[in-house]
């Protein structure tokens, strides 16, 4: 595991800035709410709006479950994203340029910075396009306001983390109202809508399907989670990252299953409205025009721009963030926010100005589509580092993906690689078909075969070189130590009896820790008899020694056992056969005991010498907590 925080702090500005040791439940709860939401937005952008109009009216309810299965595999990747943050003390892109080398995390970069400004592409679409169904604004006008906004949303985040967590939960409100309004207008079949669940694939669907799936996980959303759970005050203690991470897949099933509600209205809205009509929708502009004549209520298309509107500007914001994460992760440039801000801004402004100069309406509908298929470029770079990560023991320690974790980690990488390679060969293919220069389609091919080794080398390294640490940290020092820090529930406790006065002090000891913890108690007596040690090595294990001392043993303990039985301890006894010191070890192996307790029995010298000696060759050999009384 790693043994100390990194140095460099993922948005130093705002690290650590938020206290969560509150004594109260609630208090702490809530404290670690809000990371999350942030992320959230990422999942109900422009992009999503676009795949999910058109799957609605093209195939009514049927694939509400595809939105379903999508947040299903945002949670659990999202989930991964936080706990790397929480227990490495990295974000996604500090992790990578610490496990690659420079080449590799050159064009990790490279890659997430592209995709970041297809990102920022469909949320300054979002906004231009809500502008202009609110207010009437030109597209191109729109796109000039949309380069002022950046300073209004980079004051708001001067005001910190917490002011900015609470704009974005009033932006979500905002759409999440907006389609509560146009669902009641709306009134769609709710028992169709159930049925849209199980899993169907209409014909014709799989393209839609994917891109359903393509515009739900978006790669800078995992570079951003991982960075933003470091805003909280953790402990860098196993207790304390244990309790953030089980407090932030709280926040992420809520924040996330809050996206999911968004996008399965929008596809149910598009179902009961236009797929109802036989009308399939292909720009978010239609959409808008139709939803009065269709509903006959002015307030439809209000809610619906002021929903695109909230959309584009909350997901803007938090493009900014995870800007500002991987420049500073990958290549540790450190940028003044507005100017991080406008250069992100203009590379998005240039293409959606050009489109719009030539093409119109028209164009920033292809253009959203073409953003989506840009970051479905990149989201495999970032989901095949990040399972990998977490399922390294010597990275995350105790915290490490269990088997059944991997299991789905993978299956849902798989998926959406194959997926999204899918629309992305589907893509190429209808660009080659439309005429495009062959040098062109050459090209992007070549681009395409280049970023497809290079995923495979990701892929298979970690697996041929093993588990590996990060390099830069060297082992020892007290980060080491405060990492292995935690407290372990004990749920078994033996206490080894020697039928002496010694007894009584090591039942007390024992008693008393499991009272405490709420522990089984095991009383065991090794008989270690000439006759025991006779047939130690037969295949009962010399249990069918039951000669006179053997029954004065098992009374021994049986009285015992009845009394502590009245202290409502559970407990019960073992009667172990031949030398002490093995068959404790044996017994310790064999049934998960957390905790022995023994008695040191004064021995000293020639004393160990004539009888013997337990307690040495015991805590040598066994790998839990021994207590000598």
């Amino acid at each position: 595991m790693s043994d100390a925080v990194s140095k460099e702090k993922s948005l130093e500005e705002v690290h650590g800035s938020v206290q969560t040791r509150h004594p109260k439940l609630w208090k702490r709860i809530f404290a670690f709410a809000g990371p999350a939401y942030l992320v959230s937005v990422g999942y109900m952008d422009p992009g999503n709006w676009a795949t999910d109009l058109e799957g609605g009216s093209r195939f009514g309810y049927a694939l509400i479950w595809v939105v379903l299965m999508s947040n299903m595999m945002a949670v659990l990747l999202q989930t991964l994203a936080a706990r790397l943050g929480i227990v490495t003390g990295k974000d996604l892109a500090q992790a990578c340029r610490a496990e690659y080398s420079k080449a590799a995390s050159f064009v990790l970069w490279i890659l997430c910075e592209i995709a970041i400004a297809a990102c920022d592409l469909a949320e300054l679409l979002g906004t231009i396009l809500g502008l202009n169904l609110l207010f009437g604004l030109p597209l191109l006008w729109g796109a000039a306001v949309t380069l002022l906004d950046t300073f209004l949303l980079l004051a708001i985040q001067r005001l910190g983390i917490r002011k900015m967590e609470a704009f974005i939960l009033s932006l979500i409100t905002v759409i999440a109202g907006g389609f509560v309004v146009n669902l009641f207008l709306a009134k769609p079949d709710w028992g169709a809508a159930a049925a849209g669940l199980v899993p169907s694939i209409p014909t014709g669907s799989v393209y839609i399907i994917l891109g359903i799936i393509g515009a739900t996980v978006m790669p800078h959303n995992l570079y951003l989670h991982s960075s933003l759970v470091q805003t909280r005050n953790v402990s860098r203690l196993v207790d304390a990252k244990a309790q953030a991470c089980r407090f932030n897949l709280l926040d992420s099933t809520i924040a996330l299953n809050a996206a999911f509600f968004v996008n399965a209205a929008i596809l149910v809205l598009a179902a009961a409205v236009f797929y109802r009509n036989g009308i399939v929708v292909t720009e978010i502009q239609q959409a808008d025009q139709m939803l009065e004549q269709l509903l006959g209520s002015q307030v439809a298309p209000i809610a619906f721009g002021l929903a695109l509107l909230a959309a584009g500007q909350s997901s803007t914001l938090t493009g900014t963030l995870a800007g500002q994460i991987v420049m500073e992760g990958f290549v540790k440039i450190r940028l003044r926010p507005h100017v991080r801000r406008l250069i992100t801004r203009c590379i998005a402004l240039l293409p959606a100005v050009v489109v719009i100069a030539i093409f119109g309406d028209r164009g920033t509908y292809r253009l959203l589509i073409l953003s989506q298929v840009i970051l479905s470029l990149q989201l495999p770079f970032a989901i095949v580092p990040l399972v990998h990560f977490t399922s390294d023991k010597l990275k995350m320690g105790s915290f490490v993906n269990r088997w059944w974790a991997k299991i789905l980690a993978w299956a849902s990488s798989a998926i959406i690689i194959g997926l999204n390679g899918k629309l992305v060969y589907d893509q190429i293919a209808e660009w080659g078909s439309e005429g495009t220069p062959f040098i062109v389609t050459a090209l992007i091919i070549l681009i395409a075969a280049v970023t497809g080794l290079f995923l495979v080398y990701l892929l298979v390294m970690p697996l041929i070189r093993g588990d590996k640490g990060w390099a830069e940290e060297a082992p020892g020092g007290a980060g080491a130590i405060i990492g292995k820090i935690e407290t372990k529930k004990t749920r078994h406790i033996v206490a080894a009896l020697g039928r002496d006065s010694g007894d009584a002090p090591i039942i007390n000891r024992a008693l008393s820790l499991a009272k405490q913890e709420g522990a089984m108690l095991t009383l065991v007596h090794v008989v270690d008899t000439a006759l025991a040690h006779v047939y130690d090595n037969s295949e009962d294990g010399g249990q069918n020694v039951y000669d006179e001392h053997t029954r004065e043993d098992e009374q021994y303990l049986s009285e015992i056992v009845d009394e502590i039985c009245t202290t409502g301890v559970a407990v019960e006894m073992a009667l172990l056969f031949g030398n002490p010191s093995r068959e404790l070890i044996r017994f310790a192996a064999a049934h998960n005991v957390d905790m022995l307790v023994m008695g040191s029995h004064g021995h000293r010298l020639l004393g160990d010498l004539l009888w013997g000696e337990t307690v040495e060759p015991v805590r040598h050999k066994v790998d839990i907590p021994i207590l000598v009384v």
